[in-house]
């Protein structure tokens, strides 16, 4: 039975998570908590998940890496400067692992798998994401990382800038550049979480679409990473490492 700890148990996911735990057959939910509980709770968990915000994430990670707890953590805001950081402690403490997941969904995980294969084949890539205006980063970690593994893969493969010949525009026009891809953010009531990735050739475009109409979309990655972070030794970014139960490791 794996123990497990839920940060950021009064928030949307949180409380998400916490359902889909206690109704798991090889979990047992431990504890939630949240801003302004005691949070020693969490160190007799196996297994901590935190959904809670950038500016809280960092002292929960520390806590747990150092004492022993694995971390599987879908909160944003995570940029090189702090997975270094948290590599960092990852190192003092080997047997511990920590899964840092834009998103959860297995299907938005298998869209940035195949967003990255077809960077290679296309002169243009541009990622319109889509949120409920609760959300408070733009762009999402999801559109992000797609963007990442993008720009990683057309520099493999040799591609150049792609082509956009716009000299004027308003501020923001062409949203933000995430390792030369423009990425765009739509926030709107109705939404949940949506992403759309277009690629653009000679005679023809390709998109690649996923939409996550309800936060249960996320609960079987969550398990997923719950189950199989102990045996995924130090810092994994992106939940892709554990569907293809190979390390990803940075």
């Amino acid at each position: 039975m794996i123990r497990v700890g839920v940060v950021g148990a009064r928030g949307r996911m949180g409380i998400a998570v916490m359902a889909a735990v206690g109704e798991a057959s090889d979990c047992e939910l431990v504890c939630g908590v949240d801003v302004g509980d005691d949070q020693s709770a969490v160190d007799e968990c196996d297994v901590a998940v935190d959904f809670t915000t950038p500016d809280a994430v960092m002292a929960t990670l520390e806590r747990c890496i150092a004492g022993g707890v694995h971390c599987v953590v879908g909160t944003t805001g995570f940029d090189d400067a702090r997975l270094d950081t948290v590599a960092g402690w990852c190192a003092g403490n080997p047997s511990v692992g920590v899964l840092i997941a834009p998103n959860f969904g297995i299907g938005a995980v298998l869209m940035m798998q195949f967003a990255a294969r077809a960077a290679a084949y296309f002169e243009s890539a541009e990622i319109i994401e889509l949120h409920h205006p609760d959300k408070i980063d733009a762009p999402s970690g999801t559109a992000r990382r797609t963007a990442e593994m993008i720009g990683a893969s057309r520099a493999l493969h040799g591609l150049g800038a792609a082509p956009d010949a716009t000299s004027q525009a308003l501020d923001g026009a062409r949203g933000a550049m995430v390792n030369g891809v423009h990425v765009h953010s739509v926030r709107a009531r109705g939404l949940v979480a949506h992403q759309e990735v277009l690629f653009g050739g000679l005679g023809e475009t390709l998109t690649i679409r996923h939409d996550s109409m309800d936060r249960a979309s996320f609960m079987p990655g969550v398990l997923l990473g719950i189950r199989r972070v102990a045996a995924h030794p130090g810092l994994t970014v992106g939940l892709d490492g554990y569907l293809d139960d190979t390390t990803s490791e940075r």
